[in-house]
């Protein structure tokens, strides 16, 4: 009960001010709009610029970590494509959209803060590793898959296919942040002082931020649409997902501590508001991904502490 108390709750209790704070109508929702512009747009990527540029390659980019990860993730897309093609009759177009929910966890939002307070700010190398390649590998699974979806499978060896995954991976401010980092790390260049503690102050305010933006950002949805399929979504996400990287990670890949607390804790969060932005950009199975995220969001208080009493 403790960890659902210390560690757990202070960061949905963020997320529960920004919440009320928007329901009330304190907040514009222009305001909210601007919060979450400047968490995702500057403060987010100054934090995980800073954090790839001094994070030691060599000892986090493990292969079992990031199989562990990514097999889940993939595994709980595919279960969740079937589910939605094959039992709910579906169109691909939104089958691809609801797989998309399925995988792409809330890693940075709710998967740091909530890692950091159980563990401290030490323990967040395998989250920052896991983190680098979750945007560019999803989205652009889950770009190339849509529009080969929409194009009926024609335009696989076109230019223009590679060009929209590549401009829309790279225009993401938190790609070009995990970029830039990886470039300092790889040069060994040294910032400046001045220049280092200032992307280290925009850096602390990126979760707070964030996460009160974030419950600002859920009011706007409402739960509504196919009830069995966003069951489905939220229990791929919140516990199928981990329990796969529990195995795989505990079992095959004999990860460390540290390491299966990290992957395990990321995984188990809710689908990142990024879910239903995918789904928005095509314009697809919105309400589904929408209120996926609103009831996993929500489930997660306990699901998580779930998993932080199963983790050693």
């Amino acid at each position: 009960m403790s960890a659902l108390i210390d560690v757990i709750l202070p960061v949905f209790l963020v997320i529960g001010f920004g919440y009320a704070v928007a329901r009330a109508g304190l907040i514009a929702e222009a305001t909210v709009d601007a919060i979450m512009r400047f968490a995702q747009n500057f403060a987010v990527p100054c934090l995980l610029f800073a954090s790839i540029a001094r994070l030691d390659l060599a000892a986090n980019y493990d292969l079992g970590l990031f199989v562990s990860f990514y097999a889940g993730a993939f595994t709980c897309f595919a279960l969740g494509f079937a589910t939605a093609r094959f039992l709910a009759g579906r169109a691909l177009a939104d089958c691809v959209a609801i797989g998309f929910a399925c995988f792409f966890s809330n890693s940075l939002l709710l998967g740091l803060p909530i890692t950091e307070r159980a563990y401290g700010p030490d323990a967040l190398a395998a989250n920052y590793a896991i983190i680098s390649i979750h945007s560019p590998l999803l989205y652009g699974f889950g770009i190339t898959l849509m529009e080969l979806v929409r194009s009926h499978g024609l335009g696989l060896s076109k230019p223009r296919l590679a060009r929209q995954v590549v401009t829309a991976i790279f225009s993401q401010p938190l790609v070009i942040g995990i970029s830039l980092g990886f470039l300092v790390n790889l040069s060994g260049v040294t910032l400046p002082g001045a220049l280092s503690a200032a992307v280290e102050m925009m850096g602390r305010a990126a979760l707070p931020t964030a996460l009160f933006g974030l419950g600002g950002v859920l009011v706007r949805y409402r739960p509504e649409g196919d009830m069995k399929l966003i069951g489905v979504v939220a229990t791929l996400s919140l516990m199928v997902h981990p329990a796969m990287v529990w195995l795989l990670g505990r079992h095959l890949f004999s990860l460390d501590t540290a390491q299966i607390r990290s992957a395990v804790i990321t995984s188990a969060m809710a689908p990142g508001v990024n879910a239903y932005l995918f789904s928005n950009l095509y314009g697809v199975a919105k309400r589904v991904t929408a209120s996926a995220v609103l009831i996993a969001t929500g489930a997660s208080i306990l699901t998580t502490w779930f998993w932080l009493q199963l983790l050693p």
